[in-house]
């Protein structure tokens, strides 16, 4: 039995030395590997450095490629745009200039006197004239039993306010009207005032003044 027993001790003791002896190997081989992998970490860092540096230098690479690609597109464009140019068709040029007025909330009596007034004058003039018969100072020749005003070859005449202020608007829009369509020292050719659609009043009794109002501007070819 003794001799049993020995026998299993020293299995068990060789057992538990071949088991400590990888352990020790192991352990050694850890503290080899330790500046091994210290070195290996220096070279991954240098290594992934130097992968980064080539990303860059790539994208770098492509970006210039696709400015490139750019620059020759954008020079290529004006000379296909060159090429598709269609011969331009010149406009004729126009040789008067018009506005049309409907409704207006004046006198039909007093815009016609007004047109008779303005016709065959500068649109400046005209514009002038009538800001004087806004100030009361010059008076607008009128037909009918009118009171007689001062002013030369003047007899009956008025001042119509209301109708003088909706003209001088008309009159620079008709100049801005002139002046896109490039005349030069435009005349009023015609001026002409006719009864617009009037309306009754709340009472129903009252019929308010309405008139429709057109003007043309034309060029005067200056005689050489």
């Amino acid at each position: 039995m003794l001799v049993k027993l020995r026998g299993l001790n020293i299995r068990i003791r060789n057992k538990m030395e071949k088991e400590d002896k990888p352990k020790e190997k192991k352990e050694e081989i850890k503290k080899e590997e330790k500046p091994e992998e210290k070195k290996g970490l220096k070279e991954r860092i240098l290594e992934e450095k130097k992968r980064r540096e080539e990303k860059l230098k790539e994208k770098a690479s492509v970006e210039k490629k696709e400015e490139t690609k750019e620059k020759s597109k954008e020079e290529k464009k004006p000379e296909e745009k060159k090429t598709e140019k269609k011969p331009e068709v010149k406009k004729p040029k126009k040789t008067e200039a018009t506005v049309n007025a409907k409704n207006l909330p004046i006198s039909t009596k007093d815009s016609a006197a007004i047109c008779r007034f303005i016709k065959n004058k500068k649109i400046g003039d005209a514009i002038a004239e009538l800001e004087q018969v806004l100030r009361l100072k010059k008076a607008v020749p009128m037909r009918g039993e009118i009171p007689h005003k001062k002013g030369k070859g003047m007899m009956s005449g008025r001042f119509p306010g209301k109708a003088a202020q909706n003209f001088i608007k008309l009159l620079k829009s008709l100049s801005a009207n002139a002046t896109y369509n490039s005349l030069e020292e435009p005349v009023i050719s015609e001026a002409v005032a006719n009864i617009g659609a009037r309306p009754y009043g709340k009472s129903g009794w009252v019929r308010k003044k309405r008139s429709h109002v057109k003007l043309k501007a034309v060029e005067v070819k200056k005689e050489k």
